[in-house]
This record gives structure tokens, sequence and C-alpha cells, in this order.
């Protein structure tokens, strides 16, 4: 597979979940993270090329931080193993100074 990321990704040993901004809609838990995307593991396959407000929440808060929203394409989505849950791959579009901060301090917990 083509890897074009040009900023790592961090294994996320935080437990974050992901949530739609507007439905509250579960979406799954953070596996990978980076400044520009990350990949859940979810319940529902997530509609490739769908534009989304999220949420990333972190159980319990670090340092104070409970969330940082920002909007995701997701690229990709692939079922799992189980055929019950599945893989969804997610690049960040949108995201307010204040929140790239909130961002940044996350990975550098992780």
């Amino acid at each position: 597979m083509d890897d074009r990321r040009q900023h790592s990704r961090h294994t996320a040993e935080l437990h974050l979940e992901v949530y739609d901004l507007h439905t509250e809609r579960h979406l799954g838990r953070v596996v990978d993270l980076s400044i520009e995307g990350f990949m859940i593991f979810g319940d529902c396959p997530q509609e490739a090329d769908a534009l989304l407000e999220c949420r990333l929440v972190s159980y319990p808060p670090v340092e104070g931080l409970t969330e940082v929203r920002l909007g995701a394409d997701c690229l990709w989505s692939r079922p799992g193993a189980d055929g019950q849950h599945c893989w969804s791959g997610f690049h960040i579009i949108d995201l307010a100074e204040d929140q790239a901060v909130l961002l940044e301090g996350l990975l550098k917990r992780l």
C-alpha cells in the first residue's frame, strides 16, 4: 500500500472515542492518531468520502483536556475480521487554531 503520510501516527494508548458533533452518534474508538488524521474501530461502517464534524473525547480527561473538535473526511472503511465491526480512516480537513493546540497536546501524551 502506498503510504503518503507526512506525519507519523501514534497508537492511541489513551481511551479516545469519536462522536458525530451534531447527532452525538458514537463512531468508534481511535486506534491511531496524527495531526493529519486518525483511524477508528467501530460498530458501523462509515461512508467513504463522507465529511463529518467530530468530537474526539478522552476518557478520563487528560490534564483537563476532555475533547477536540474537528472536521474530517472518511477516506476508507473496511469490515473487521469478525464481520460485526469495521475499520475507518479519516483525514482531518478542518481544525480551528485552539483545537489544533489541544490536538497537539493530546499527541504529546500518546
